[in-house]
C-alpha cells in the first residue's frame, strides 16, 4: 500500500457516516470504498477498540502484514507484548490503559498512532476506493497522534463536527509535511490569567524526512452560518461540508436559539434549522447533505439543491459489515419488520451538552431499569471535559462519572441526571463492552437516525443486507 495515496479528486456521491465507536469499522469503510463511493473509519476511542480487539482475536495473517509496515516496529512489539500475548478468557475484564491527559506520556500517542494507522491502513488494503476517517471536535486530547496515524496510512479526507474544527485543516498541512503541530485544549472556568494547556505531537520520528499527501478536510456542520464561520476562521484550507439535520443519528446540534420541547423531551426544530441550499452553494465548495436519506428520492433531492450528494449512516449501521454486535444488530432489525422502533432525541444523555439520538430498545442503556442498576463509573473518559480547580490546576470531570465525584470536582449535580456513559456504553454495541468485578457486562447504547424504521426496505427480502445493496438501492436514476 502507498503511504501517499492521494484523493482521486472526483467527488463521491455517498459518504458513508462515521459512525459511533466501531460501527464504521474497517470491514464497512472498505466494503463502501470497494464501490467508489466514500468509506469511513470512526476514530473515536480508537486505542482502546485496537487494544480490546487484540484481547480477543490476537494477529491474524491480514493484520500482522499491516503491522509489518507501521514506520516504528519498536511501537508494534511494545502494543502486542502488552495486549497479545495472551488471548482474553471469555468473561473475564479486558486489560486497560490510563485515561487521557495533556501530561500523558509518550505511550499513550504511540498507542493512538498504531491504532489509527492499523484501522485505516486495513481499510484501505486491497482495494483503492477513497477512505475517510470521522473524528468528534469536542474529543480534543487524542486529536493530533489519532490524526497522524491515518496520515501515516493515506487516509483520504478527515471529517469532523460536534463543535467548529477550525485548527484541523492547519494541522493537517503541519503534519502531512513534519513539523510539529498543537491543539489548545478547551478548559471550563478558565481564568484569563491561567495558561492554556495544549497536546503537542512531533511526528518527526515516525516519518524519515518523508512529506505525506495531505486528506482533504471535510467540516460537519449543522448549516450555512457554522460552515460560513468555518470557512473564514479555519487555519488552513476547508474543501468541503457535510450539513447534517436533526434528524441523523449520535451528537446533534441544538436547535438554533430558544427551543420547546415535546411531551417526550425532544428538542422542537424550526425554520432556522431547516438547511439554506442557496448560502450552501454560496460558498463555492462541495457539500454533502446527511440526516433522514432513506430513499433514491433523497439523493435525488440533494443533488437537485446542488449538493455533491448526501451522507448516510442509519442504513449502514444495520448492514452485514457493521461493526454493531451482530445479535443486537439482528434483534434491532427483526423489530423493525415487525413495528415501528422508536429513536428519541435526548438533551441529557451525552455529557457533552449536544442533543443524542437513542434507540428504545430493551437490555440497552434507554431501558430505565438497566439504566438504574449499571453503576456509574468513568474509567475511559472521551467525554471528560477538561476544567480549572481552585488551585490553578488543569483537572478532568464528567456528568456521567459518580454524581459524588462530579460534584466534589465542581460540577452540577443536576447535569448528571439522565447523564449516560456513552464510552461505555458504545463499546459495549460494538461488542467490545467491559466485563465488571461482579461479572456483568457493561450494557450498550444503541444510537440511529430518526428514519431508523426505513431498514425494513432492504432487510424485507432476506432479514438483512450488504453494504453494496445500500448503494445500489439509494443510487438514483440520474447516475445510473
Amino acid at each position: 500500500m502507498n503511504s501517499s495515496a492521494a484523493p482521486t479528486g472526483v467527488n463521491p456521491w455517498l459518504i458513508q457516516g462515521g459512525m459511533g465507536i466501531a460501527i464504521s469499522g474497517w470491514p464497512l469503510a472498505r466494503a463502501v470504498a470497494r464501490t467508489g463511493q466514500l468509506g469511513v473509519v470512526s476514530g473515536t476511542a480508537i486505542d482502546t477498540v485496537f487494544i480490546r480487539r487484540l484481547q480477543d482475536f490476537g494477529v491474524d495473517h491480514t493484520l500482522q502484514t499491516v503491522l509489518d509496515r507501521f514506520p516504528l516496529q519498536s511501537i508494534v512489539h511494545d502494543v502486542l507484548e502488552k495486549f497479545a500475548a495472551a488471548k482474553r478468557r471469555i468473561g473475564t475484564p479486558y486489560k486497560t490503559i490510563p485515561m487521557l491527559t495533556h501530561r500523558n506520556p509518550r505511550a499513550s500517542q504511540d498507542l493512538l498512532v498504531l491504532a489509527s494507522y492499523v484501522e485505516v491502513a486495513l481499510a484501505k488494503d486491497d482495494q483503492d476506493g477513497d477512505i475517510g476517517i470521522n473524528l468528534l471536535t469536542k474529543v480534543q486530547l487524542p486529536t493530533l497522534p489519532t490524526l497522524f496515524g491515518a496520515l501515516l496510512a493515506g487516509v483520504n479526507y478527515v471529517l469532523m463536527g460536534a463543535g467548529v474544527p477550525t485548527h484541523i485543516p492547519g494541522i493537517l498541512d503541519r503534519l502531512s509535511q513534519g513539523h510539529d503541530a498543537q491543539l489548545p485544549i478547551d478548559v471550563v472556568g478558565a481564568t484569563s490569567g491561567a495558561p492554556t494547556p495544549f497536546m503537542r505531537f512531533e511526528p518527526a520520528r515516525f516519518m524519515n524526512n518523508k512529506v505525506l499527501r495531505r486528506p482533504k478536510f471535510l467540516g460537519i456542520v449543522s448549516g450555512h452560518v457554522l460552515a460560513s464561520a468555518l470557512a473564514k476562521r479555519s487555519s488552513g484550507a476547508v474543501d468541503g461540508f457535510v450539513v447534517e439535520r436533526p434528524s441523523a443519528g449520535g451528537h446533534n446540534a441544538p436547535p438554533r436559539g430558544r427551543f420547546n420541547v415535546d411531551d417526550k423531551g425532544n428538542p422542537e426544530y424550526g425554520p432556522r434549522d431547516v438547511v439554506d441550499y442557496q448560502a450552501m452553494r454560496d460558498l463555492k465548495v462541495p457539500f454533502w447533505i446527511g440526516g433522514g436519506v432513506t430513499s433514491p428520492e433523497h439523493v435525488q433531492h440533494a443533488l437537485d439543491q446542488g449538493a455533491a450528494g448526501v451522507q448516510v449512516g442509519t442504513l449502514f449501521a444495520y448492514c452485514d459489515e457493521s461493526g454493531m454486535e451482530p445479535q443486537l444488530r439482528q434483534h434491532i432489525i427483526k423489530e423493525s419488520l415487525s413495528g415501528d422502533i422508536e429513536v428519541l432525541t435526548s438533551l441529557r444523555a451525552s455529557s457533552t451538552g449536544y442533543p443524542f439520538k437513542v434507540v428504545v430498545e430493551e437490555g440497552t442503556i434507554s431501558d430505565p431499569e438497566v439504566y438504574e442498576q449499571r453503576e456509574r463509573k468513568c474509567d475511559l473518559g472521551y467525554l471528560r471535559e477538561a476544567y480549572e480547580r481552585p488551585d490553578g490546576q488543569v483537572g478532568y470531570r464528567c456528568a456521567a462519572e459518580p454524581v459524588a465525584a462530579y460534584v466534589r470536582k465542581g460540577g452540577d449535580a443536576q447535569a448528571s441526571e439522565g447523564s449516560t456513559c456513552l464510552c461505555n456504553g458504545l463499546m459495549a454495541t460494538c461488542g467490545l463492552g467491559q466485563i465488571r468485578s461482579d461479572g456483568r457486562q457493561e450494557p450498550p447504547i444503541v444510537t440511529s437516525g430518526d428514519s431508523l424504521n426505513d431498514i425494513r426496505i432492504l432487510a424485507r427480502e432476506n432479514g438483512h443486507f450488504s453494504a453494496a445493496e445500500v448503494i445500489s438501492y439509494l443510487r438514483p436514476s440520474s447516475l445510473h
